[in-house]
């Protein structure tokens, strides 16, 4: 069978975007096939896959947790490049808004809301500037991430997805995160998305990072989200802070901003792009 899709990345993180806007296309979206389309040599090549769904036409087993579809129109799918589902991506709903401006399914002239397995998210589209509202973040504590012999403490910042924040004095200590960082499988029993982080200046920091079920990415917003939040309440931020706060977030593939607002809500802003479209049959 073959099909449409669009190709697209938000600060270099990319994806694949499935149009399968009543459900008729990707019926049976597995694993082994996200994982084709992922493929890097044999395949599209992307950290992800999204398919473009309506709300009301979704029908996996997940489907009683998503928002309702008068909520929602449009829910982003969201597999990583092994197949595993993820609750959220902030990059990706970036680019999940781009197509949905650029393809005259939704206006940029108000906020569009998107169902995620996280819950309903609200973003803006501003020109080449895309701000998705992340919701509040959860700070549960401390655990502790590794790579080879070295280990770090790491704050656990929840995003809708789990996330260990490791400070660290220079990113080249996080090695060539080829294989996923030691962590607490007690504290993260589905895994976690890790990020090593450096102060470059005032509220500005840099980070990689290495997501759960797709390795080392160019970029990761819910990723640069948590780590902004580690990095505030390390400069004496309250929780929620008393007035909005701003952080830079520079990663591999571009740069982020974040802010934290006095209504304890995370906007991220960076680009979303779609770069081609094709058929395949993958």
């Amino acid at each position: 069978m073959s099909y449409v899709y669009l190709k697209g990345h938000g600060t270099e993180n990319d994806f694949v975007l499935l149009p399968d806007h009543d459900g008729g296309v990707h019926r049976s979206l597995s694993a082994a096939r996200v994982a084709a389309l992922c493929d890097r040599r044999a395949g599209i090549g992307a950290d992800g896959v999204i398919r473009v769904i309506r709300t009301r036409y979704y029908e996996g087993p997940d489907a009683g947790i998503l928002p309702e579809p008068h909520q929602a129109e449009w829910f982003m799918d969201y597999r990583n490049s092994d197949g595993s589902l993820s609750e959220m991506c902030g990059n990706g709903i970036r680019v999940f808004a781009r197509y949905l401006v650029d393809s005259g399914l939704s206006m940029s002239d108000r906020p569009i809301p998107i169902a995620t397995r996280a819950g309903l998210k609200l973003v803006e589209v501003d020109g080449d500037a895309i701000t998705a509202d992340l919701g509040s973040p959860q700070v549960l504590g401390e655990s502790t991430v590794g790579v080879g012999e070295r280990s770090w403490p790491a704050c656990h910042v929840d995003m809708g997805n789990p996330h260990a924040v490791a400070m660290v004095d220079d990113l080249a200590e996080a090695g060539s995160l080829l294989e996923p960082p030691s962590y607490d499988p007690e504290i993260y029993p589905e895994g976690v998305n890790v990020e090593f982080v450096v102060r470059r200046g005032e509220r500005h920091i840099a980070m990689r990072v290495h997501e759960r079920g797709s390795g080392e990415t160019r970029s990761c917003g819910t990723g640069a989200a948590a780590a902004m939040v580690a990095a505030a309440l390390g400069d004496g931020v309250t929780a929620p802070p008393t007035e909005d706060v701003a952080y830079r977030v520079d990663v591999p593939g571009g740069t982020l901003t974040l802010t934290w607002t006095s209504a304890n809500r995370i906007l991220l802003t960076g680009p979303g792009v779609i770069v081609a479209q094709g058929v395949t049959d993958l």
